[in-house]
């Protein structure tokens, strides 16, 4: 009686793993690091794309941050004209972003990603310190610009909404649902400048 033969060209006799099909295909080990290559890669590069965009998002806000602080600046030196309007405040604002975080060519006129609010206040206890909200989205009502002259105090608030594309990290780093969105799509960048002018 012939023997039957293994996958190596050996003998293998009467073993179990030789007589049927499955048994043959479960010693087969020819294409083992194919197969498990295309089970890890897809939860490999989603890790990889995640910590790439959470990088890219953190750079966002900081760049946010360094035009927040460059326009207050300008508010505090008196560097603006003082008959600057909402929209041309916000023009200005735009031209400090880089292209990683930038305004569409309407962002000044139709605020849509990047929400500013310029206002002065009477004492520096009076700022507010939490980030306005109605329901689960960014509550803008009552956003304005209106610096106060010499001597007063500011706060610039800045928000941008930067869009999530990496499914696997949107529910751990954003919570901002607008209305009628059941998965948050924004990570909301958030950066506040409190300032005094200077007596120009």
């Amino acid at each position: 009686m012939a023997l039957t033969k293994r996958d190596d060209g050996e003998d293998c006799g009467k073993e179990p793993a030789c007589r049927t099909v499955a048994g043959r295909f479960a010693r087969d080990r020819k294409g083992a690091a194919a197969i498990e290559f295309a089970i890890l890669v897809i939860p490999f590069l989603m890790v990889i794309f995640a910590s790439i965009e959470t990088f890219i998002a953190f750079t966002g806000e900081q760049i946010l941050a360094n035009a927040t602080q460059t326009m207050a600046r300008k508010i505090r030196t008196g560097l603006l004209p003082v008959n600057m309007t909402q929209t041309e405040f916000r023009a200005a604002f735009c031209n400090e972003l880089t292209a990683m975080v930038s305004c569409s060519a309407t962002e000044a006129d139709k605020p849509s990603k990047l929400l500013i609010d310029v206002r002065s206040y009477a004492r520096f206890s009076d700022i507010p310190i939490a980030i306005p909200r109605k329901g689960t989205d960014l509550d803008v009502t009552g956003f304005s610009y209106t610096p106060g002259g010499p001597g007063s105090i500011n706060l610039i608030r800045a928000y941008y909404r930067w869009t999530v594309v990496t499914d696997l990290v949107r529910p751990f780093i954003t919570g901002l649902r607008p209305a009628g969105s059941s998965m948050p799509n924004d990570y909301l960048m958030a950066t506040t400048a409190a300032f005094m002018n200077e007596k120009f």
